[in-house]
């Protein structure tokens, strides 16, 4: 089991830790942070940078395309809740795995689908999942999604933090948020966090 990674650190282990990690990446990292925010089980959400070559970068840096770092979230979870396997069936029913670093009007390999796993169980599982679902032919093309082990973790600039729920109304949000999240509720109606 992870701990949450302090910037610019290696991934580490936590000692009697009741919770685990999963680091994503599928396109930009406030429509993954505002759908997970959502999922039973998730107990935190933190946008930022991963799979690249330059320590502690900026969102304008990664924006480039020159940093190698995907826009991921970083989610802490507890198994006994929701399983990784969930995690990732959520993952694959809220981004196109089947583009080439693109999602939708953002391009570039910032935005690609990647799945940073923490341990081996959780490479396992990332490739297994794909195999079914490849083997479902659910969309035209195959699954292209990265799988590779987290090096280091960068959170994001703190205004990217908890952006759509402090954001709704910024175009961007009501274009394509909002609709990640409508369709997320729609087909995993189960899996919402119940409203107090």
């Amino acid at each position: 089991m992870q701990t949450i990674e302090r910037p610019g650190t290696p991934p580490g282990e936590a000692a009697g830790s009741m919770s685990e990690i999963a680091t994503l990446g599928g396109g930009c990292f406030w429509c993954l942070e505002a759908v997970y925010d959502e999922v039973d089980g998730v107990l935190d959400v933190a946008s930022g940078y991963a799979g690249g070559h330059v320590p502690d970068p900026s969102y304008e840096a990664v924006c480039s395309g020159r940093t190698g770092h995907a826009e991921v979230v970083q989610v802490t979870f507890d198994p006994q809740r929701v399983s990784f396997r969930d995690l990732l069936e959520v993952f694959f029913t809220i981004h196109d795995p089947t583009t080439l670093n693109r999602q939708g009007a953002d391009s570039g390999t910032q935005y690609r689908s990647v799945v940073f796993y923490h341990s081996p169980q959780h490479k396992a599982v990332v490739e297994q999942v794909i195999a079914d679902l490849d083997g479902q032919a659910l969309w035209k093309n195959r699954i292209v999604t990265e799988v590779a082990p987290l090096d280091t973790f960068y959170p994001a600039e703190d205004y990217h933090q908890e952006y759509f729920a402090n954001n709704r109304f910024q175009p961007y949000c009501l274009a394509v948020v909002a609709p990640k999240v409508a369709k997320f509720r729609k087909q995993h109606l189960a899996r919402l966090k119940k409203r107090a």
